[in-house]
């Protein structure tokens, strides 16, 4: 039997990421292009999210992505965003109201969630998971939140397949993005984590596996953004 996969010390992540909340939104715009914004808006396109429908967004951050689940969701849905850091929870009502949509944030840790079993239809997190010490137990919490028929649906950063393409990826997220990222929240070190913990996660058919040792999805499918910067999972709660 293999080893559990694992993530960093929680303590360590809560600690980081509150020390860059202030200035994450500006950092993640400009080292990302903005394009950022356009995987969540695929994210939510795939993940087939309709009006009236309840969305439960893990790792939430300053709330993008439960944002853009509001956006679709409407009025007569409900979407709630939840992260273990308050930090990164504090600009996220007011960016909501600013977008004209309704979302409950609420402080919650992914491996424990405060909800009951088949409570919303769709769970999300991006660019989280790789941040938690239990990834099969966070996956799992999410697929037991979430109705039969309901999905998981993961965004996170990976390895760039091309040939052409992955060489500049590496030397940018290698030597640019730490500079870069330093500069924009202080902390250089964070940024300096971001390269090593992308390098080394488990993308495309490695992190499925993960999802599948949930016991509880199914339809697992992956999709890679942008030259494999990103990729996006999805798993149907069976």
């Amino acid at each position: 039997m293999s080893a559990p996969e694992t993530g960093p010390d929680p303590k360590q992540i809560r600690a980081m990421f509150g020390s860059i909340a202030r200035g994450y939104d500006r950092a993640n715009n400009v080292l990302s292009g903005g394009i950022h914004h356009l995987w969540r808006r695929k994210l939510v396109r795939w993940s087939g999210a309709a009006p009236g429908d309840r969305v439960l967004d893990c790792a939430t951050g300053t709330g993008d992505l439960a944002i853009a689940f509001a956006r679709v969701v409407g009025d007569s849905g409900a979407v709630t965003g939840t992260d273990f850091s308050p930090e990164m929870l504090e600009p996220a009502p007011t960016k909501a109201e600013r977008a004209g949509v309704k979302v409950a944030f609420r402080p919650a840790d992914v491996t424990a969630l405060p909800f009951a079993d088949a409570a919303f239809d769709v769970a999300s997190i991006s660019f989280g998971i790789r941040n938690v010490v239990d990834r099969v137990g966070g996956l799992r919490e999410m697929a037991r939140v979430v109705r039969p028929g309901g999905r998981v649906m993961v965004l996170e950063f990976g390895q760039p397949d091309s040939a052409v393409f992955g060489p500049l990826f590496n030397f940018y997220s290698r030597k640019v993005l730490p500079r870069l990222g330093g500069l924009l929240t202080g902390n250089y070190e964070a940024y300096s984590y971001l390269d090593r913990s992308a390098g080394a996660f488990p993308c495309r058919d490695e992190f499925l596996a993960l999802m599948e040792q949930t016991g509880l999805l199914t339809q697992l499918e992956w999709r890679s953004y942008t030259g494999g910067i990103a990729y996006a999972y999805r798993g149907v709660r069976a």
